[in-house]
């Protein structure tokens, strides 16, 4: 097939996860963490098309990307309402905050 070698969608697959994880590890705004998730998930829908496009049938990894999307898209209402209930008892989005909530 011509086009983009599969190694350097790969590539890119990579360096998405690892920012994403990245973000998700070092941060401690709710909001940096929601999008360190959303960067991962990327990278997930991103191998699924590469991995399926390369092994004949595109139209799987489409399928299983859109998926992704949409949990991301489901991910994100139910982080954002979860961030605004934080916000609303703390005054703030600061995840370290919310360790009051175990006591």
């Amino acid at each position: 097939m011509p086009g983009v070698p599969l190694q350097h969608v790969l590539l890119v697959g990579l360096v998405l996860f690892a920012l994403g994880l990245y973000t998700v590890l070092t941060r401690r705004n709710a909001i940096g963490i929601l999008m360190g998730v959303e960067l991962l998930l990327n990278a997930a829908a991103i191998n699924f098309v590469a991995f399926a496009r390369y092994s004949g049938t595109p139209t799987d990894g489409q399928i299983f990307a859109i998926f992704v999307i949409m949990l991301a898209a489901a991910e994100a209402a139910i982080g954002l309402a979860i961030v605004l209930g934080i916000y609303q008892n703390f005054s703030s989005i600061d995840v370290d905050a919310t360790h009051a909530l175990r006591h």
